[in-house]
């Protein structure tokens, strides 16, 4: 029952390359920072990334993509990173869009065990016709296109079916959690991490306190221990802001 690991480093050492990793926060909110970092040293590569962005130029998960050791990124907004950018018209990085509530609706599926669902979004677009460029030729051709999804009609509206994300490891950041596994979040960090925590084989939580077991009151846990495998304590938070924008004071 006791899943306290000493750090991130032994918490993520056995990712082996080439998995499939669910990383949790939205923009550089409630992301796993120390899991993050001790990928980056490890060296872990060809990863294949589900994320809702790929954080910024030199923090979050822009560490991993400068350091060439993403190979593939499901997500549904990139623009805050100049490297993602340079990487994807390249043809060095493959890029899977996803509208944000489908990729959300997607993992939340893969935990939930439903292997795919119909929904409105995306119906009647290159999202639902296949043609978006996935991955490209150095030379700037297109390597590799989106494909067509089934689209069925239901009260006269058209939906795409769209396949569950399970991933073999998540990364996910809790504010605090006991070595059973138990997860509160606080405020948006509430993004994606639930959800991720239910959609991974193996779920690593990092947490910024570390509880005793009982000291949680059980009606405000979000994230119950049976879905979380490893659980440390996590340091040193940054907790940047991804962009901030400031009104300037009107003149007397």
């Amino acid at each position: 029952m006791d899943k306290v690991y000493k750090s991130a480093l032994d918490a993520v050492r056995d990712i082996p390359g080439g998995a499939t990793l669910l990383a949790g926060g939205f923009g550089l909110c409630g992301i796993p920072e120390n899991c993050i970092a001790a990928l980056r040293a490890l060296g872990t590569k060809d990863l294949v990334v589900v994320s809702n962005n790929c954080g910024i130029d030199g923090f979050g998960l822009g560490i991993l993509l400068q350091n060439r050791q993403i190979r593939k990124m499901i997500s549904s907004y990139v623009g805050e990173n100049k490297e993602f950018e340079r990487q994807y018209l390249s043809g060095e990085l493959e890029v899977e869009l996803t509208p944000q509530g489908t990729l959300a609706e997607r993992i939340r599926a893969g935990g939930a065990g439903i292997p795919a669902f119909y929904t409105p979004t995306g119906a009647g677009t290159a999202i639902s016709e296949g043609g978006l460029p996935v991955l490209y030729h150095p030379d700037g051709t297109v390597k590799k296109y989106s494909e067509k999804k089934e689209i069925r009609r239901f009260d006269g509206r058209d939906y795409v079916l769209e396949p569950a994300i399970r991933g073999d490891y998540a990364i996910i950041k809790a504010w605090k959690g006991d070595r059973f596994g138990n997860l509160v979040y606080r405020h948006t960090a509430m993004n994606f991490n639930p959800m991720m925590a239910m959609a991974a084989r193996v779920t690593i939580a990092e947490v910024e306190e570390l509880v005793e077991v009982g000291s949680l009151d059980p009606d405000h846990i979000h994230t119950p221990g049976i879905f979380v495998h490893r659980i440390f304590q996590g340091e040193h938070y940054e907790k940047r802001i991804e962009r901030r924008t400031v009104r300037k004071a009107p003149s007397a």
